[in-house]
């Protein structure tokens, strides 16, 4: 199975080795270098991760990938990667589901992506089970069908 990411960073050097790295790893990489290019391709893309900068064009532009990715249907894992790291609260009260921190090592990278990836399709899943059941649970019980009476054949 092909695991699509949208890797999301203003300066070019970082985003293709990120993207080589990434693509020898296995994973399909799409890239943006901007906010606005991410929210778009995030409307009309499908991803299972996006991985953004957090100061691109502005400050809090990475914020605004995230919140585009939250409100996305297939709902991906969000990453935020910085050198300027937030406090815990701050990125995950934004929607991020882990901070990555500039500059990194590579095998720490992926194995953070992976780990990433299994945690959030395990979330989704527990999700989905939990709407299933809440759905079933909220179905009004089916009537039992009667049998027709038996006819007396007439002889």
């Amino acid at each position: 199975m092909e695991r699509r990411i949208l890797l999301v960073d203003d300066e070019l050097a970082i985003l293709l080795t990120l993207k080589a790295v990434l693509e020898i790893s296995g994973f399909e990489v799409e890239t943006a270098a901007s906010a606005r290019e991410a929210k778009s391709k995030i409307k009309s893309g499908n991803y299972h991760m996006v991985i953004t900068d957090m100061r691109m064009e502005s400050e809090n532009a990475g914020l605004e990938v995230v919140r585009a990715a939250r409100k996305a249907i297939y709902r991906p894992a969000v990453a935020m990667l910085t050198a300027f790291p937030l406090s815990d609260s701050e990125w995950r009260d934004e929607g991020a589901d882990e901070m990555l921190v500039k500059p990194m090592n590579t095998e720490h990278l992926l194995r953070q992506i992976e780990a990433l990836l299994v945690m959030h399709e395990d979330k989704k899943r527990l999700d989905q089970q939990k709407k299933l059941e809440t759905l079933v649970a909220a179905a009004p019980a089916k009537a039992t069908p009667r049998k027709p009476a038996a006819r007396k054949a007439h002889g």
